[in-house]
């Protein structure tokens, strides 16, 4: 299903772990997917989050295919050939992390790794009806990851049963047991109204409606378009100085080109102006957050689009609109598989505090669609 552009037998334990080609394995070159760096040389060591999931009980079968260079939200890659979405044969995986969620969803892996610098791990983990965590900027090292310097881009995990169990293994300092019983048994979860479809919301109430013991306040938050707009322009500068020097190669994809060509225009003064949006969210978010444990929004404004709807996939951005404000301002977003009535895949977002990921996890678990041992409590891993 082209989930895969290497397979992989690294380490010998029981939990089999894809990688997306973005993240340095020793002795094997990352190419992100793109011809453009089908040539460059192995990378000398492991990144950080590889050497955490090596000294667990763990075997990395594979490197995940993606949308090229990680610039961009279908996860179609002419060069690689595009990820299929399993259980959603006719629509588009998502990206940019589209090999990472469709390998969880055809079951090859108990859980993979992805990155997120504006919705890449919770559309495709949407798209394909898998669970996927964006965790709190920061929190997880980006030593051996393409590219070498983002404001935005968080390494994360995919799964569809061991979501926490895969946090705890990339992360160190994850830990259940600093999570206060109350902010969890019955949490303060404000609904963030935002622009989405009625099917979408249709679908988000339903399913809220049927959880019980909660008390839910709608909300809105006067700058999360502009927020929106800021990752735009933050994602788009970096990388420009990040790639532009592969425009000269002539083999870049043509939407990557493009997006490239159009961010040579964002100027210094606008990046800036970008960045005190960007802290202007992020202090609202924080002040909203002292109240509520949780937000909860969709993750998706709209169903997926069916793979033969993709003509130009710069007019798709939007499907980001509800993901990539949280890449602005940091904060851990998951996002958890929900369906509409017509069997469309949508997602349900919730988001919490900076470096609140356990809390989030938890929370989520009483949100879990699907009522399985998704987020229940781990055993504690030998470090």
């Amino acid at each position: 299903m082209t989930s895969l552009v290497q397979n992989l037998h690294l380490g010998i334990g029981e939990i089999k772990v894809v990688i997306k080609d973005t993240i340095d394995i020793q002795k094997y070159p990352t190419c992100a997917a793109s011809p453009t760096l089908a040539n460059v040389s192995a990378a000398i060591k492991h990144a950080d989050v590889v050497e955490n999931i090596l000294e667990h009980d763990c075997e990395i079968i594979g490197k995940a295919n993606l949308h090229e260079l990680a610039f961009g939200i279908t996860g179609l890659n002419e060069y690689t050939g595009s990820p299929i979405n399993p259980k959603y044969l006719h629509l588009i995986p998502g990206g940019s992390s589209s090999g990472s969620a469709t390998a969880v969803a055809e079951k090859i892996c108990d859980f993979s790794i992805g990155t997120d610098t504006g919705g890449s791990i919770r559309l495709p983990a949407a798209c394909c009806g898998v669970y996927g965590l964006k965790p709190t900027y920061g929190r997880i090292s980006r030593k051996g990851v393409l590219p070498q310097y983002s404001s935005l881009d968080c390494v994360g995990p995919f799964a569809m049963n061991m979501l926490i169990q895969a946090m705890q293994i990339i992360d160190p300092t994850f830990d259940l047991s600093k999570v206060q019983h109350n902010q969890v048994h019955i949490p303060r979860v404000g609904i963030l109204r935002v622009d989405a479809d009625d099917l979408v919301w249709e679908c988000i109430n339903r399913h809220v409606s049927q959880i019980n013991d909660i008390h839910f306040e709608e909300m809105e938050l006067s700058h999360f378009n502009a927020a929106y707009e800021a990752g735009m322009t933050l994602i788009s500068y970096e990388n420009w100085h990040s790639f532009s020097h592969l425009l000269t190669t002539g083999k870049l994809g043509t939407d990557i080109r493009k997006r490239l060509l159009a961010a040579s225009q964002i100027t210094i003064e606008q990046y800036e102006k970008a960045q005190d949006v960007q802290h202007l969210f992020k202090a609202e978010l924080d002040l909203l957050l002292k109240k509520y444990d949780a937000l909860l929004l969709p993750t998706l404004p709209t169903a997926p689009p069916l793979l033969s709807e993709i003509n130009d996939p710069l007019k798709l951005l939007n499907l980001t609109a509800l993901v990539r404000p949280f890449n602005v301002s940091g904060h851990p977003a998951i996002t958890l598989p929900l369906e509409t009535e017509l069997g469309t895949p949508v997602g349900l977002q919730l988001v919490s505090g900076h470096n609140k990921d356990e809390k989030l996890c938890l929370i989520a678990k009483i949100f879990d669609p699907n009522k399985s041992h998704q987020f229940k409590k781990q055993m504690v891993i030998d470090k």
